[in-house]
């Protein structure tokens, strides 16, 4: 009785932690799909941002709840990741949130431009874990236009 006390919270803590860390790769599995899916729309001749983010909101929508206010689909200018000098060291955040945002129907073929998906992680965690703070997790698909 006093092993099992003592052991079962230790087990259901590791179950659990192995649960969250399961659907937390998952979510960033979907996180990259919808970007990837996204992009490829993006570079053909016809298609509009507003179409790119809606196919990004509909595969979301199958693993997540993409309607919150929190998911953040932006379609961005890359050309800045054409410099080779671009350390791979300052591509933060804020990095991502200061390149420009494009409408891929106006881009020139062979511009680069970067569909990117960013959901905070407590939004969509099974457990709804607090001690993770404003962590976010993202996905991202960088493609040229054709």
């Amino acid at each position: 009785m006093v092993e099992t006390a003592v052991v079962l919270p230790i087990f259901f803590t590791f179950l659990f932690g192995f649960i969250e860390f399961g659907h937390v790769f998952m979510t960033i599995h979907t996180l990259n799909s919808a970007a990837r899916r996204a992009a490829r729309l993006g570079i053909g001749d016809q298609t509009t941002t507003d179409q790119v983010e809606t196919l990004a909101h509909d595969i979301l929508d199958s693993a997540i709840d993409a309607d919150l206010e929190d998911v953040i689909i932006q379609v961005k200018d890359a050309s800045s990741f054409d410099d080779i000098t671009l350390e791979a060291e300052s591509l933060d955040d804020e990095y991502y949130a200061a390149l420009p945002n494009v409408a891929v129907e106006d881009l020139e073929r062979g511009a680069l431009f970067i569909v990117r998906i960013v959901v905070p992680y407590g939004e969509v965690g099974i457990l709804g874990p607090r001690w993770v703070g404003d962590i976010n997790v993202y996905g991202q698909a960088v493609m040229r236009k054709e």
